[in-house]
C-alpha cells in the first residue's frame, strides 16, 4: 500500500477512535444541566449561590459607596445600621465593603490555584498512569511525600519558607494540591489504557501523547471535573486559615480569613466583625461542596446505575 493512502486510512481509524472514546462516558453539557436540575435542586440554589458572590467580587465598587481601605476612626466599631449593614470595624472601616473586596482574594486564591493544581495533576496523573514503570513509581512516590503531610501544615511550612503574600499563596496551594488529583487520574488512566479504543489506537501506530490526549483524557473530564469543584472549599479554607494566623493576605489587603483574624480581639463587643466574614466563608464552602456532590452523582456513571 502507498504510505499516504497507509497515513489517510490511519487518520481515519484514528478519528474514529477519538470519537468513540471522547463519547465512552462523557455527556452533553446541556444533558448534565438538564439532570442536575431535575436531581439536584440543592446544587442548582448553591449555583446561584456561587453566582451571587462572582458578582458581588465583579461589581464591589459599584455595590458599596464606601472604600475597603478608607479609615475613618470617628466611626470605628459602629454597630450594623441602615449606613452600615455589617457594621464597621476597627478602623471605620465598612465591613460589608471589606466583605466584598474579600471576596475578589478569596475567590480568586480558591479558584486559579485549584485550577493551576488540578491542570498539573491530571497531566502528571496520566502520564504516570499510562507509561507505568519507573516513571510511575518515582512520580508516584513523590506523591505519596507530598500526601504524607497534612496540608494545612504543609502550606504552612511552604508559607514560612516563601514569605506572606498573595503570590506565595498562590504557589503553596498548587504546589500542595496536585497530589491527590494526580492519584485520582492516575488510578482512572490505568482502567482507560486497557480499553479497546486505546489498545487499537496502539497498534496502528498512534504515539503516546496523543492517546493520552485524545482519548484518555475526555474520559477523565468528569472525574477532573468533580475533583475541580470539590477541590476550591479546601482552597478557600487553607487560605483564610493562612491569612488568620497571619502566614496569608497581609493588611491592607482584605481578605475573609484576615478580617476575621483581626476581628476575633474585639469579638465580645464587636461580634460583628467575626460574623460577617465567617457567615461568608461557610456560604461559599457549603455551595461548592453541595455543587461538587451534584455533579459527581450526574456524571459517575457507576452512581448512575444504581
Amino acid at each position: 500500500m502507498d504510505p499516504s493512502q497507509n497515513a489517510n486510512v490511519t487518520s481515519v481509524v484514528e478519528g474514529e477512535l477519538s470519537l468513540a472514546s471522547a463519547t465512552t462516558s462523557f455527556e452533553e453539557p446541556a444533558s448534565v444541566l438538564r439532570r442536575l436540575a431535575t436531581d439536584h435542586k440543592v446544587a442548582i440554589v448553591s449555583t446561584v449561590v456561587i453566582v451571587l458572590f462572582v458578582l458581588g467580587a465583579v461589581f464591589a465598587p459599584v455595590l458599596t459607596p464606601y472604600q475597603y481601605d478608607a479609615i475613618n476612626l470617628s466611626n470605628r466599631l459602629a454597630p450594623p445600621s441602615l449606613e452600615h449593614l455589617f457594621g464597621t470595624d476597627e478602623g471605620g472601616r465598612d465591613v460589608l465593603t471589606r466583605m466584598l473586596y474579600g471576596s475578589r482574594v478569596s475567590l480568586v486564591i480558591g479558584i486559579v490555584p485549584t485550577l493551576l493544581s488540578v491542570v498539573l495533576g491530571t497531566l502528571i496523573g496520566m502520564v504516570a498512569g499510562y507509561y507505568g514503570g519507573k516513571v510511575d513509581t518515582a512520580i508516584m512516590r513523590v506523591a505519596d511525600i507530598v500526601m504524607s503531610f497534612p496540608t494545612m501544615l504543609l502550606a504552612m511550612v511552604v508559607m514560612y519558607t516563601l514569605g506572606g503574600g498573595t503570590t506565595n499563596v498562590f504557589l503553596t496551594m498548587v504546589l500542595v494540591g496536585w497530589s491527590g488529583v494526580a492519584r485520582v487520574v492516575r488510578a482512572e488512566t490505568l482502567k482507560l489504557k486497557e480499553s479497546e479504543y486505546v489498545e487499537a489506537a496502539r497498534i496502528i501506530g498512534v504515539r503516546r501523547a496523543r492517546i493520552i490526549l485524545r482519548h484518555i483524557l475526555p474520559n477523565c473530564l468528569p472525574t477532573i471535573i468533580v475533583l475541580f469543584t470539590l477541590d476550591i472549599p479546601s482552597s478557600i479554607l487553607t487560605e483564610s486559615s493562612l491569612s488568620f494566623l497571619g502566614m496569608g493576605v497581609q493588611p491592607p489587603s482584605a481578605s475573609w480569613g484576615l478580617m476575621v483574624s483581626t476581628g476575633r480581639e474585639f469579638l465580645y463587643y464587636a461580634p460583628w466583625l467575626c460574623f460577617a466574614p465567617c457567615l461568608a466563608i461557610m456560604a461559599i464552602v457549603l455551595a461548592f461542596n453541595y455543587l461538587g456532590d451534584g455533579l459527581r452523582d450526574v456524571l459517575d456513571p457507576h452512581l448512575q446505575s444504581q
